[in-house]
Order: C-alpha cells, then sequence, then structure tokens
C-alpha cells in the first residue's frame, strides 16, 4: 500500500518555495514523485525591457545571489557581441578572478548546506569557515560579500594594484590547507560516504538523455563545462581542468564542486600573477545597434544561456535567459525514485537549485 507524502511549499529543509508531491510504499521508498514550483516568479525578464542597458547591469546581478556576477558577466558579453566590442585584455582577466572567486564560494555553500541535511554539523561548520576565507576576500576587493558589482559593459568595475594582488595572494595561501583537508573529508568521512554513496544516481545514459549541465552532468561522467567546450574570455589559454565522476549519485557531485574550487584557485593564482598591463574597459562607450545575440558561459551550476535582442534604442527589445536549475530539473524525478523518503531534499540540493533563476 503505497502512502502520499506532501513536503513544501514551506518546509524547514527547503531553501526555497518547492512543492513534492510523493508516494512512497510501506519500506518509505519513493515510487512516484510530482514537482511543482512558481511560487516566487518575480517577472525580471520583463523588467529588462523597461530598463536601459547600464541599468540592466545591476537588475541582472539580482537575479540570484550565489552566481550574482555570473548573470551580469553573460549579459555584458550579449551587449559587447551585439556592439562588436572588443574587450580589453586586462578586463578580460579580471572578469575570470571575480567569476571563479564567486564559484569557489558558491560551491563551499552548496556543500555546507549538504553537510547540514546530513546531520554532520562539524563538516558544515569547517566548510563555512573555510568559505568565510573567500567572503573576506570578496568584501576586500569588491567591497561587497555577495553582489560584487565587478562586470561592466566593455570590462570591468575595479583594478588590482600590487598591494591588493599580495593580500589575495596570502588569502588563497590560508584557503589551500583548509580547501584539501576539505576534500578529504568529503571524500573518505564515513558519515558524508554512507548517506551520500549510491543516493539519488543519474547514468550517463540519463544524464546524456535529458541533457544536464554543471556538476550534475560532470558527476555522471559527461564534461560539457562551457570554458573548455566553448572557451570565452581568457579561458582558453587558461584551459581549465575538468572533475569527473562516473558514479552519477550525490557524493560524486560534491566532489565534482570540490574540484571546481580546487581549479578555481589554480587559475585565479595563475591571472592575478600575470596580469596583463594596459586599461580595465573601454574610453568610449559603444552605441547599441540592433542586433540579436545568444551567448552562454559555465556558471557555478553549470551552463548559463542569455539572449538579447535590440533595435538601436537604449533599452532592449528582449532578453531571456536559460539557467542551469531549469536543464537539471527534470533530471530529479529520475534521482528521487527509488530513494527514501529521508533523502529527497538531500537529493534535491545535489543538484544546487536556483528556484529564483529558474522563476525569473
Amino acid at each position: 500500500m503505497s502512502k502520499k507524502i506532501a513536503i513544501g511549499p514551506f518546509h524547514p529543509e527547503l531553501e526555497e518555495s518547492i512543492y513534492f508531491k510523493i508516494q512512497a510504499n510501506n519500506d518509505k521508498v519513493v515510487t512516484n514523485v510530482e514537482l511543482i514550483n512558481g511560487f516566487i516568479h518575480r517577472g525580471i525578464e520583463a523588467l529588462t525591457t523597461q530598463k536601459n542597458f547600464m541599468q540592466n547591469l545591476i537588475l541582472t546581478e539580482r537575479v540570484c545571489s550565489l552566481c550574482s556576477n555570473s548573470h551580469p558577466f553573460a549579459y555584458a558579453l550579449a551587449v559587447e557581441k551585439i556592439a562588436g566590442v572588443k574587450v580589453p585584455p586586462r578586463a578580460e582577466a579580471l572578469r575570470v578572478v571575480a567569476e571563479e572567486v564567486k564559484r569557489a564560494a558558491s560551491n563551499l555553500f552548496n556543500l555546507a548546506m549538504m553537510s547540514h541535511l546530513i546531520h554532520h554539523h562539524d563538516l558544515m561548520r569547517e566548510t563555512m569557515q573555510t568559505r568565510e576565507l573567500i567572503q573576506d576576500l570578496k568584501e576586500i576587493i569588491w567591497g561587497n560579500r555577495m553582489d560584487m558589482s565587478a562586470n561592466t559593459l566593455t570590462g570591468v568595475k575595479y583594478d588590482l594594484d600590487d598591494e591588493k594582488i599580495e593580500l589575495m595572494l596570502k588569502i588563497i595561501e590560508k584557503f589551500e590547507p583548509k580547501l584539501k583537508l576539505l576534500i578529504e573529508q568529503y571524500e573518505n568521512d564515513e558519515m558524508v560516504k554512507n548517506r551520500t554513496v549510491g543516493v539519488g544516481i543519474l547514468s550517463k545514459e540519463d544524464a546524456q538523455k535529458l541533457g544536464v549541465t554543471g556538476p550534475v552532468a560532470r558527476g555522471s561522467g559527461i564534461n560539457n563545462d562551457v570554458r573548455v567546450k566553448a572557451p570565452y574570455a581568457l579561458y582558453k589559454e587558461l584551459k581549465p581542468k575538468v572533475t569527473l565522476r562516473d558514479t552519477g549519485d550525490v557524493h560524486a557531485r560534491a566532489m565534482c564542486r570540490l574540484g571546481d574550487i580546487a581549479e578555481a584557485v589554480r587559475m585565479i593564482k595563475d591571472v592575478v600573477s600575470n596580469l596583463p598591463k594596459g586599461a580595465v574597459i573601454c574610453e568610449k562607450r559603444p552605441h547599441i545597434p540592433a542586433g540579436e545575440a545568444t551567448v552562454r558561459i559555465e556558471a557555478p551550476r553549470g551552463e548559463l544561456i542569455y539572449y538579447l535582442k535590440t533595435d538601436g534604442t537604449q533599452k532592449p527589445v528582449r532578453m531571456h535567459w536559460k539557467v542551469p536549475t531549469y536543464t537539471n530539473w527534470e533530471a530529479l524525478k529520475v534521482m528521487i525514485l527509488g530513494n527514501k523518503v529521508s533523502d529527497v531534499t538531500l537529493i534535491l540540493y545535489s543538484i544546487d537549485p536556483c528556484i529564483s533563476c529558474t522563476e525569473r
């Protein structure tokens, strides 16, 4: 006899509003699942057509807090593509620095939430304390711990002098041994393994069929990192090393995120130690002609796609984005089936969902 269980839309273990309609057997194993969202739609895409191109930098940064740098980054690339602008090399380098710092902070937050859900509070505390070094770095360099406002049209709003570079490298020097310890703990800790290994499996075949992206795809053995497959900014020269796992479970996705953090640190050190000389923004703001552009970047959660249409005025005609959670959402139905009801929220967080991004 199956039991019907409702989780959400408001629940202590849900970061954002989602409604699960679950059926489970007498062993509390999920036999059917229906996911419903749409509780926090904000109409941001419509708002972009009411703002000018500079104002939309602020608006896109507020689509999501944890990947707030990725949205204005992708948006700026789309505007620059229509305008035919070549961004100065130093600006491209500084865009990478901001994006990789944000990637490290975002992934560490997801890992901390995973530790919380498996009730490993010591590991959660260590993860968040390690993340604080990155948060302090953001506050020192960009003046804010969440929305960094690093990007602008044709470049960036900040620069790094020798003093700031030295400070960044000192913080990273403190961060690296802590990260190494976290990688070892998430890989080998018995409590972590007991709760995450073999849980929420997404096979490579299902991952390919569903078109998942980011650490969700890489945890199932698929390398579709946009920084590698379609490089932008300085990523062609930096050659990011992508972490792949083939077990497709919650543990694999966590380890892929840790690999992303380690590689982010490597690239940040590489870039700030070899910053190109020159301007951080084009001297003259370009006219944005009529046109269309589609760009994609690798946000912390995976592939982020921006579409922009202009008509020669100071406001977009249409702007649309496709976020990683939208792509990964359907995979939850495969991941959750056959697992315990008690693991449902853990599996949900293993895709690092952002419902605010999705319900733009």
